[in-house]
């Protein structure tokens, strides 16, 4: 196995990590397509800004194309789910089998280790948070809206009721999870009565076999990647990482390697795959697994990735939501997208070029994505306005598919 990797090997394993190098299905994907991808990811995060689609959703369009996300909600939320919701990377999708895997979290999220305001809840307010798991296990499947009442905080985080806080409580802790969802809206019940007696039966592995069964499925989803790279897909803590990375490695299932151009060690999965050429092209979330981590999205494509969603508007460089594309093994341009389910339009708010591509190349691949992403959220038209370099040749782009192009 290669123990000196150029800045190129390491992008092109990367991508091929994340499965955007293999074919997408030939027809209508299925929940199998759906299920498989979970299993290769591990983890796909969760969010609520539904300007053009939540961010769980799109890993998937990315890597199969135009599937019906009534695949991935039955896979999520349905009655025999594949798929549960914890604190995996944010707040996140995860398969069913990893659920052991976070008992630790959960086991110390109840000792106080979780968000600081949460944690000081916990510890102050533990007989209310019991009586509330207590009405739970009477009542059945509840929603934050159910233990509404009570005094609130300063607008943000702490203006939710105290109900809420302590759902949320007791969800980071393990003793509920989310059974389905409404709308956005969590519905939550006993983390026993949820998951299938199968997962709920598993041992609890010890700490430390859980971290390092995390950190071996966080390296075969990134192929090569330094010890923050690995510790983030997860969330784990710094020196337990450290730790089992060596374990890791002294058991030979790891290979630390070089790579052009990066100032740290990285790791090499065994299964890790080089091909010789990528010829994805995909649309990406601003959550998307490949692009999550900034730094290292930076290191492995040279340019730097920013989300905007929380920067003034005038402040923004390219967008609120903004989708690079990556074509081949280089991100070459950037899309700032919006869902306008009213007037039937996918509105490209903005288009920018990366440095150094050419908008002959780029355009008919971007608007081929942008004619595929309108037609998955049954849009029929795509319109694109005046801002980004891109944003000309885009909207005069005639696209050989049923979905219209037009200037804004």
């Amino acid at each position: 196995m290669k123990t000196d990797l150029s800045a190129a090997e390491a992008r092109r394993i990367a991508i091929a990590a994340q499965g955007l190098t293999d074919l997408r299905p030939r027809g209508e994907p299925r929940r199998p397509h759906v299920r498989k991808l979970f299993d290769r990811l591990g983890v796909v995060q969760i969010d609520s800004v539904n300007v053009l689609a939540r961010t769980h959703y799109l890993p998937a369009f990315s890597r199969l194309g135009g599937y019906d996300r009534a695949h991935l909600e039955a896979e999520a939320w349905g009655k025999k789910p594949s798929l549960f919701e914890y604190w995996g990377h944010e707040c996140s999708l995860m398969p069913l089998e990893l659920q052991p895997l976070f008992r630790w979290r959960m086991a110390r999220a109840e000792g106080g280790e979780t968000w600081t305001g949460l944690a000081r809840f916990g510890r102050e307010r533990r007989d209310y948070i019991d009586n509330i798991l207590t009405e739970i296990e009477r009542r059945g499947p509840v929603t934050g809206g159910d233990f509404a009442e009570g005094p609130r905080g300063a607008p943000g985080w702490w203006s939710w009721s105290e109900g809420k806080r302590a759902l949320e409580w007791l969800f980071w802790s393990g003793f509920i999870t989310t059974k389905t969802r409404r709308g956005f809206e969590r519905v939550y019940d006993l983390t026993e009565r949820v998951l299938p007696a199968r997962i709920s039966s598993l041992p609890t592995p010890s700490e430390a076999d859980a971290h390092r069964q995390l950190l071996r499925i966080a390296a075969a989803a990134l192929g090569v990647a330094t010890e923050a790279d690995l510790r983030d897909y997860f969330r784990m803590p710094v020196a337990e990482t450290r730790a089992r990375l060596a374990e890791l490695v002294e058991a030979g299932e790891l290979t630390p390697v070089t790579v052009e151009g990066w100032r740290q060690p990285a790791y090499l999965h065994p299964n890790a795959k080089i091909p010789r050429r990528i010829a994805a092209t995909a649309l990406l979330s601003p959550f998307d697994n490949l692009i999550w981590a900034r730094e290292r999205t930076e290191r492995l494509f040279g340019v730097r990735v920013r989300l905007e969603i929380y920067t003034p508007a005038h402040k923004r460089e390219h967008g609120y939501y903004v989708l690079p594309l990556l074509q081949g093994q280089r991100i070459t341009a950037r899309v700032d997208l919006k869902a306008d389910r009213a007037g039937g339009r996918l509105l490209v708010q903005a288009a920018h070029l990366e440095a150094g591509e050419k908008a002959g190349a780029v355009v008919p691949a971007l608007a081929g994505e942008l004619a595929a992403m309108a037609a998955w959220l049954g849009l029929d038209e795509v319109s694109v306005n005046g801002r980004g370099d891109l944003a000309a040749p885009l909207a005069d782009y005639t696209v050989p598919s049923a979905t219209a192009f037009s200037r804004a």
